[in-house]
């Protein structure tokens, strides 16, 4: 199911059929997120004409190019060559006519790996805020809300410096809604929310940022492109690949298998071990009284859930949502999980996730690892590493955000 689900976001899958139609004038190929240098791979391969262009992906997520520059940077806290990758960026885009094209490939991971901070805010700046942010327990919305009002290329901003050209942005989202805003933080999409939002973010989260952030967002005298910007006006974008159409890939091999799918949402946020308690409960009432689906089944689920981080372990949110489960459940009979980020990455560590069997905590424990403990100092990737239950697979290059399997199979 978890190939499956990834299977359906592949760029050379879910790209060609949204090509736009070649224009009079240039082909400027530009992007950035952790499947973007896939998407130039495959757009070079089905592009009938010249073009030219640089996108910017996370370490270890290229893909060979022969017209397109590939550049690899950090992510999730933005670094140097981020920053001089999306100041090439923006440099490309500026001087273009009404003739050219350019070609915007975006995926998750992108506004981190665009990091172009705004007149009089340094990167070391950006990078305590994105690490307070990360770990504050933000949604992805609200953390990309603050991102493009400290940014020079973000919400919209792309896109309004390319004006007059045709803009077209293929998206693969990671984000719940699929809002072509959020996705990387927009950077060629019109910006609804405001320097105001970005400061309330900070302040719900009681986040104190350096002195110049507060000073940027207290004067708020550059506010991003809005809906109806005329700079906007030409400027279109397409969502390739969602992470819907991966959860009922994923039911698909369910229901071939002799499970009964049943998709419980793909735009799940809130706290990873609050969502995993609440589907744990679930799990237990179709086990007791096969309400409200009788067992095999299996319980599907996408979306991003947040980690208010307290310890010092290692792990990402699927780790954080698995080990919740799995001391909800308490070694339940009959049930399977599997939790992981279709990027190939969770968090920071170098697995997509982790299994999750009726055995698991009792592995653990013969390791010397005690489930509660480890779910208190943050310590999935410790938790599962300990049970051999880590999912490994390297970099995806396609990016649908979170994906969640329960199998019940009595």
């Amino acid at each position: 199911m978890f190939s499956a689900a990834i299977e359906r976001a592949m760029p050379e899958r879910c790209l060609p059929p949204y090509l736009p139609t070649r224009p009079t004038g240039r082909v400027i190929v530009i992007g950035a997120g952790k499947s973007s240098a896939e998407m130039a791979r495959v757009v070079e391969r089905e592009w009938a004409g010249p073009l030219s262009g640089l996108v910017v992906t996370r370490y270890g997520h290229s893909a060979p190019c022969e017209r397109i520059e590939v550049v690899e940077a950090s992510h999730p806290v933005p670094d140097e060559a981020g920053e001089k990758a999306a100041a090439r960026i923006l440099a490309m885009v500026h001087g273009l006519t009404a003739d050219d094209l350019v070609l915007c490939l975006i995926s998750g991971g992108g506004s981190a790996l665009l990091a172009l901070p705004a007149g009089g805010i340094t990167l070391a700046d950006k990078q305590e805020v994105s690490r307070a942010l990360l770990h504050s327990g933000a949604t992805i919305s609200e953390m990309n809300c603050v991102r493009k009002h400290l940014s020079a290329i973000k919400g919209g901003q792309l896109a309004a410096a390319a004006h007059p050209a045709r803009v077209v942005t293929l998206l693969v989202s990671d984000v719940p809604g699929d809002d072509p805003a959020v996705i990387a933080s927009g950077p060629t999409v019109a910006d609804p929310t405001t320097f105001a939002d970005a400061a309330e973010v900070l302040r719900r989260y009681g986040i104190t940022a350096p002195a110049s952030v507060m000073a940027h967002i207290a004067a708020a005298a550059r506010e991003t492109p809005k809906p109806g910007d005329a700079r906007l006006a030409r400027a279109e974008h397409h969502v390739i690949a969602a992470p819907m159409q991966s959860l009922e890939a994923a039911a698909t091999v369910a229901r071939a298998a002799g499970f009964t799918p049943v998709i419980l949402g793909d735009a799940i946020e809130g706290e990873a071990r609050v969502v995993a308690a609440e589907q744990a409960a679930l799990v237990q009432r179709i086990r007791a009284r096969g309400d409200p689906v009788a067992a095999p089944c299996v319980l599907l689920s996408g979306g991003e859930t947040t980690v208010t981080v307290r310890g010092t372990g290692r792990g990402g949110r699927n780790a954080e949502y698995l080990l919740s489960l799995a001391v909800a459940l308490h070694g339940e009979p009959s049930v399977f999980a599997l939790a992981g980020d279709t990027d190939g990455i969770d968090g920071t560590e170098d697995n997509a996730g982790a299994l999750l069997g009726p055995d698991t905590l009792a592995r653990a424990a013969l390791a010397g690892v005690e489930a509660t403990a480890a779910l208190a100092n943050n310590d999935g990737y410790g938790f599962f590493a300990a049970a051999s239950s880590l999912v490994v697979t390297g970099p995806t290059r396609t990016n649908v955000n979170d994906f969640r399997a329960i199998l019940i199979s009595g």
